[in-house]
């Protein structure tokens, strides 16, 4: 049984988060990567924690790579390039528009050497307009993309008070698009034989991945109701062992409110004054939240909970740790946690490949990559002898980054 993406190969220039998130679901999928860096390498090495000279941030985003160090300013480095990307079939890149142009490596370049390639180009702004040149990390991009503003909205902060909270979304979510795009581009190819150069935003993504775009741009008056599905507003309990849990979704929500009642067997609240509308149960939300409240306090478990809660078509969940979940008996049936070397004589738990294939074996989760680690593993595929490759070492060409004693 082979992976879905076995064969493919892709020369991946990107580093941080975006990316390397990118490529990293990639070569979970089975394509083979090389990892190019320059001398000052990928900013995610210094992410803290660490094991001896391992970041595990680093190491949950490029376990299963090959990663060489070059530097571009290097006609030989260039070289080396265009003869990995006669060979691959994919370059992706998270440079600021235009950086790999500086060195002849643009996707117009690159198709002199591989006509049929597909280069994906993460950018904050995208490759063309106004902002193409404006750096971008996820804090930025996710306050130009309204993300920011939503969430202060929604927890009633001024805008100079409100933070960031504590996840890339950005980053993360335009990984994901980074993938889906490339995965698309590879189904053209396979179908015409045209590669292509795909251009990925973060700011356009994270609109992308807002699934409330709509209402924000509507000018339309819900009069109360919680938007959409109103996840966002669901509330939290605690059960009388001391357990967390929520109910999704907001009963505010006229519809859900109903389901809420029949699920507590309290019909007499739909006609109770206090909660006759979205906007008086927003007024008078402490009261009906103590009525759930002491109605999920006649439960003794989750478990018992559940029934009920799903018999009126919604659902419950135990507010858990990321340890606590990753101990659970689901994660250990699914093996949703995996062990990864840490590349000093122990192993690091990170998240597993998330899907599961009926036909295909996903690779395993292989090693994190010390820079330049593959530098003379990679360069003798393309053959280059021993003597070439040190004096690529020697000349500055090739840099490596591999902390001594390690084989």
């Amino acid at each position: 049984m082979t992976a879905p993406l076995d064969g493919v190969k892709i020369v991946d220039f990107t580093r941080v988060l975006a990316g390397p998130h990118c490529t990293k679901q990639l070569r979970d999928l089975g394509a083979s990567v090389v990892k190019i860096e320059p001398p000052a390498p990928d900013t995610g090495r210094s992410g803290q924690p660490h094991v001896g000279p391992m970041s595990l941030y680093f190491a949950q985003q490029n376990s299963g790579k090959r990663a060489i160090s070059l530097d571009l300013n290097f006609v030989e480095a260039q070289d080396i390039v265009r003869q990995l990307v006669a060979e691959a079939d994919i370059v992706v890149e998270n440079f600021r528009p235009g950086t790999l142009d500086g060195f002849g490596l643009g996707y117009q370049d690159l198709l002199a050497v591989n006509p049929t390639l597909i280069m994906v180009s993460i950018s904050g702004y995208g490759q063309t307009g106004p902002w193409r040149n404006r750096p971008a990390f996820a804090p930025t991009v996710q306050a130009e993309s309204g993300f920011t503003e939503i969430i202060s909205r929604h927890y009633g902060d001024t805008l100079t008070s409100v933070e960031n909270d504590a996840y890339n979304h950005a980053d993360v979510y335009t990984g994901l698009q980074g993938v889906i795009a490339t995965l698309a581009a590879l189904a053209h190819r396979d179908r015409t034989g045209e590669g292509q150069h795909v251009d990925v935003a973060m700011v356009h993504s994270m609109l992308a991945v807002n699934d409330r775009v709509s209402y924000e741009l509507s000018g339309i008056d819900v009069e109360g109701e919680p938007l959409a599905l109103s996840a966002p507003e669901s509330p939290v309990f605690e059960l009388p062992d001391g357990q967390l849990i929520t109910i999704a979704a907001s009963p505010v929500a006229t519809f859900v409110f109903q389901r809420y009642c029949a699920m507590m067997r309290r019909n007499d609240l739909l006609l109770d004054i206090r909660f006759i509308t979205p906007e008086f149960r927003r007024e008078n939300w402490a009261e009906l939240h103590a009525e759930i409240r002491d109605w999920v306090l006649t439960f003794r478990t989750i478990e018992e909970l559940e029934a009920q809660v799903s018999e009126a078509g919604l659902a419950v969940g135990t507010i858990r740790t990321v340890s606590e979940i990753a101990e659970s008996e689901w994660a250990t049936e699914r093996g949703a946690i995996r062990e990864v070397d840490d590349r000093a004589g122990g192993t690091a738990r990170v998240p597993s490949p998330p899907w599961k294939f009926s036909a295909g074996e996903l690779p395993p989760a292989g090693l994190a990559p010390f820079q330049g680690e593959h530098n003379r593993e990679v360069l003798a595929e393309l053959g280059l002898s021993d003597e070439q490759i040190d004096k690529l070492h020697d000349t500055g060409v090739m840099i490596d980054g591999v902390p001594s004693g390690v084989g």
